[in-house]
């Protein structure tokens, strides 16, 4: 867990039903967090690099965990992940993929861009659920950020 705050989560998502499900899941834990969702890969580039409406570093803080949906509009997920892995900050942030999309060819490109885990949403309300629980108890709970 970071020292002296919460846990910055970006979610990435234009879907509104996923996005609330995920901040429902993630909200349950008892760890101190804090989602920022934007719903599309420019918003998601210009939150990253502090562009345009999120160039206060304060207000809008690096994440700590990056939740990057692949099918975006303006810019596909493919894209911000391939920019945020050539950035030196930006390129230690864990980024996980969490996607619709089971086909070989988009883990295979997500992994070699650099993603740290590759999730696929179940269609089934309580599976995506049961996912987002134990996501949420291997990324807040367990795993160790560094400062």
């Amino acid at each position: 867990m970071i020292k002296g705050g919460p846990i910055v989560i970006l979610l990435v998502e234009d879907d509104l039903a996923h996005a609330e499900i995920v901040r429902r899941n993630l909200e349950d834990f008892r760890v101190a967090n804090r989602i920022v969702h934007v719903t599309d890969g420019q918003a998601a580039l210009d939150y990253l690099f502090r562009q345009n409406g999120y160039a206060d570093a304060a207000a809008n803080p690096l994440p700590n965990l990056i939740l990057l949906d692949l099918r975006l509009p303006k810019v596909d997920g493919m894209e911000v992940l391939r920019r945020i892995k050539q950035d030196d900050l930006l390129m230690r942030i864990p980024t996980v993929v969490l996607t619709t999309s089971s086909a070989e060819s988009d883990m295979v490109n997500a992994y070699t861009q650099g993603a740290c885990s590759y999730l696929v949403k179940p269609v089934d309300f309580e599976k995506f659920t049961k996912q987002l629980e134990a996501f949420g108890y291997y990324w807040l709970a367990w795993n160790q950020f560094p400062e």
